[in-house]
């Protein structure tokens, strides 16, 4: 697909043709800063380099988003573009394999692009040294050729800017990190902005809602929009089956409880995850390598997506020597410490 060059529109590499499932997601998305929820000082911040930069009818400096997946970084993306007017171009770090593949995606941008990279921290490092004239000089070094024959020839590239998206800052090196002039840490959202959240993709879903369910869906939303959008289209799928259609606290809750997702926002594999250290590994420390087996979940999975929560309800702890319950673990899940003489297993 070659894609769609007009200003502020996306242009996505992929299938033309999304799944519904997929197209639903991308129609909850925020299309502009004034629709985008929370982050307040991160908002006020690229308001002000947006407008700056449109003023100078140049491009936008590099943008960094880190933080948990799901807080709205490839939104954020998606409304750089809107905001400048400006076309949009997305790919993702374990896709890019090759120089070529790199040169092939910059040297197609218009000027002033918003190029998104996702994961980029997972680009190969091979790879990194590409971007820095890119990103520097707008220049890029290509070899044409072979062997003593080689010669290196410099593209001139438009203006651009590259907006890079990661859950592991830490993964980046030193020399990429420091060549993004912009760099925003997007943290969990408070449940007063996910309500908010969730009534506004109510409204796009047509779906009827009251502040309370509105509330009890956000309370479990694990501070993160993507899982609240996510609970709201299953409890509508509840409420349009069980009940009249409209979600209120009681469907809401009743919905969630189907979901098997509890009070704490907690589902099945993060009661997996605690009853496996508690139960049978007596509280912990126990290594996350063995704690993936045991839940038979991949090791990245459990530490970039199910972790942070548990960390930030102080349900879990790293210490150097693995991973450690706390009180908290063993009264959510109605246990005792194996020290207190109750066997658990």
């Amino acid at each position: 697909m070659s894609g769609i060059r007009t200003p502020g529109i996306e242009r996505f590499h992929e299938p033309s043709v999304l799944p519904a499932e997929e197209e639903l997601d991308r129609s909850l998305r925020p299309k502009r800063l004034s629709d985008f929820v929370g982050q307040a000082a991160v908002k006020e911040q690229l308001g002000v380099f947006i407008e700056a930069a449109r003023g100078r009818g140049e491009a936008l400096d590099h943008v960094l988003l880190a933080g948990p997946p799901g807080l709205g970084k490839t939104s954020l993306a998606q409304i750089i573009a809107n905001e400048l007017e400006v076309e949009f171009v997305a790919t993702a770090g374990p896709a890019l394999e090759r120089k070529g593949d790199v040169a092939s995606y910059i040297t197609a941008l218009e000027p002033r692009s918003v190029f998104f990279v996702d994961e980029i921290h997972r680009l190969p490092r091979a790879l990194e040294e590409t971007f820095y004239p890119a990103m520097e000089d707008h220049r890029l070094p290509i070899t044409v050729g072979q062997g003593a024959g080689a010669r290196v020839v410099t593209l001139d590239l438009p203006p651009f800017t590259l907006v890079g998206a990661t859950t592991r800052t830490g993964l980046l090196t030193t020399p990429l990190r420091d060549r993004f002039g912009v760099t925003h840490r997007l943290d969990l959202y408070s449940p007063e902005d996910l309500g908010r959240i969730v009534r506004r993709s109510a409204g796009i879903l047509e779906v009827e809602i009251d502040d309370a369910g509105a509330e009890v869906i956000a309370a479990r939303a694990r501070g993160t929009p993507r899982v609240a959008n996510r609970l709201l289209k299953r409890v509508r799928d509840f409420a349009e089956v069980r009940g009249a259609g409209r979600i209120d606290a009681a469907v809401a809750r009743e919905g969630l409880k189907l979901l098997e997702v509890d009070e704490q926002g907690l589902d099945r594999l993060d009661r997996d995850i605690l009853r496996a250290v508690c139960e049978k590994f007596r509280g912990g420390p126990v290594g996350l390598s063995t704690l993936s087996v045991a839940v038979g979940e991949e090791p990245d999975t459990i530490e970039d997506v199910y972790e942070p929560y548990l960390l930030q309800r102080g349900l879990l702890m790293r210490t150097p020597r693995g991973r450690v319950a706390t009180e908290l673990a063993f009264a959510h899940l109605g246990l005792e410490r194996p020290e207190t003489g109750q066997r658990l297993f």
